[in-house]
């Protein structure tokens, strides 16, 4: 009877981290608001159950450089931000399209798999310097072109969106 009294408190003890895990609140920004992601997600930090990021709180994910070229520039560049797959991991998505709206409406819908097959990133600063709105920032869905170059397509380059204002998990 013992054993069955301790297997059952351990099994309570464990499952008790893991329902924090699954779904939990994320810190609230302190800085401006750059990327609004809803959906479905389980990890918010709004009223309206969306998660609000600012430029800190997405350089404290799973940040990386990426070197790589663009159709959109000469040469080869240096950005670095978050990979995609650490923001949807941070708000709890499940799996499923992604639809990336840019600052002027433009919209792509993403599948969620690009962000776990390639080191997709969310371009945070080109060549050292954080990106603006005039130079695609301040978010950019980047590719790594260069490390793949089968990317480079039409069907990519559509979903390469910058000046990025949100993102929706259908």
């Amino acid at each position: 009877m013992k054993q069955y009294f301790v297997l059952g408190l351990i099994s309570v003890a464990t499952a008790l981290p893991l329902s924090n895990i699954q779904a939990h609140e994320l810190p609230k920004p302190s800085g401006k608001v750059i990327l609004t992601v809803s959906g479905s997600i389980k990890n918010t930090n709004t009223a309206d159950s969306t998660a609000e990021f600012d430029r800190e709180m997405l350089m404290s994910l799973d940040v990386i450089e990426l070197k790589t070229d663009t159709p959109w520039s000469e040469g080869v560049d240096s950005y670095r931000g978050p990979l995609l797959r650490s923001l949807m991991a941070a708000v709890g998505a499940q799996d499923g399209a992604l639809s990336v709206t840019a600052l002027n409406d433009f919209s792509s819908v993403v599948p969620s798999q690009d962000g776990e097959e390639y080191n997709v990133i969310l371009a945070m600063d080109l060549n050292g310097v954080p990106m603006s709105v005039r130079n695609k920032g301040p978010l950019f869905l980047l590719y790594p072109f260069s490390d793949y170059p089968s990317l480079n397509n039409e069907v990519i380059h559509n979903r390469s969106v910058w000046q990025i204002k949100s993102i929706r998990i259908e």
